[in-house]
């Protein structure tokens, strides 16, 4: 037989509180018949949060270590920059056009590259302007101004409860 679900729990816990309200049974009777049956929804939900905390942790872990592998990689490319830039220079300053090898050929490829003198020169014909962001709700402007009991139309606050666990 396998284990109750915290779903299952949960509903038996509830069907036992609606039966024991529509029985003729002092106050005390109630709570002490469902404080026993709660220990079992407790454990579950317990459990439940302790495992939502492992896995919460686990994802805070994997998001830290790929920033810290983005940051590696953003270090390595750098360095790997460096020594591209280092290699080119010396090469220049040595007039070597080519070098052969067995393992790899270095040669200078010809190429061209725009550089801007003066921006504000260059006519508006050459130049891009990029696409601005569509239009977004301001939630907290939306919120402040609800709270002052002002009307927004498209927009209400909601009551919610959030599930703590700490």
């Amino acid at each position: 037989m396998s284990a109750l679900t915290l779903y299952e729990i949960a509903a038996d816990f509830k069907s036992a509180a609606e039966t024991l309200s529509n029985l003729d049974l002092d106050a005390q009777t109630i709570a002490d018949t469902l404080e026993g049956l709660s220990g079992a929804l407790e454990v579950k939900a317990t459990n439940v949060a302790k495992f939502y905390l492992s896995l919460d942790a686990t994802a805070a872990a994997c998001k830290q270590r790929a920033k810290e592998m983005a940051d590696r990689a953003k270090a390595i490319e750098s360095r790997a920059n460096a020594m591209r830039e280092y290699l080119s220079r010396n090469l220049e300053a040595a007039g070597i056009d080519k070098i052969e090898g067995p393992e790899l050929k270095i040669t200078w490829r010809p190429s061209s590259a725009v550089v801007i003198d003066a921006q504000d020169l260059v006519p508006d014909e050459y130049m891009r302007t990029p696409e601005p962001p569509p239009p977004a709700p301001d939630k907290a402007a939306i919120a402040a101004a609800l709270k002052q009991g002002k009307a927004v139309p498209g927009a209400h606050l909601e009551q919610c409860r959030n599930l703590q666990i700490k």
